[in-house]
């Protein structure tokens, strides 16, 4: 399994893009291909797609070719029929940004199939 560099719980929450650029240097210096980060962690502006926050911010990791994993429930952002709900489902399809419950679920879809044991390098800032 890739590396993931695994964000702390506790602390402000991550508001934009210099945030994501701090995320993905102490990604790069973990040799980490994946960022998890906290649900919790993310400013509720993340959640409101309209903000552009959560474009922003996942556009840098993108760019950076490195995955993100927004770990924990988001579903109190994600109302029947909201445009979040179906960014969730489309993202959750594609193999650079992901939504997962937790830690082991994420380890579990980056082991390949057929693959061995899953794992994460926890690392936080």
């Amino acid at each position: 399994m890739d590396a993931v560099y695994v964000y702390e719980e506790d602390g402000e929450p991550l508001r934009g893009a210099d945030d994501a650029l701090d995320l993905i240097a102490a990604a790069w210096a973990a040799r980490a291909a994946w960022v998890a980060v906290p649900a919790h962690r993310l400013h509720d502006d993340f959640f409101r797609l309209h903000t552009g926050v959560a474009g922003e911010m996942t556009q840098k990791f993108v760019n950076y070719r490195l995955g993100l994993a927004i770990v924990g429930d988001v579903s109190r952002h994600a109302v029947a029929g909201s445009a979040f709900q179906a960014w969730v489902h489309e993202s959750n399809r594609g193999s650079h940004l992901w939504f997962v419950d937790d830690l082991p679920g994420l380890a579990a879809r980056l082991v390949p199939a057929g693959g061995g044991e899953a794992g994460t390098q926890a690392s936080s800032r």
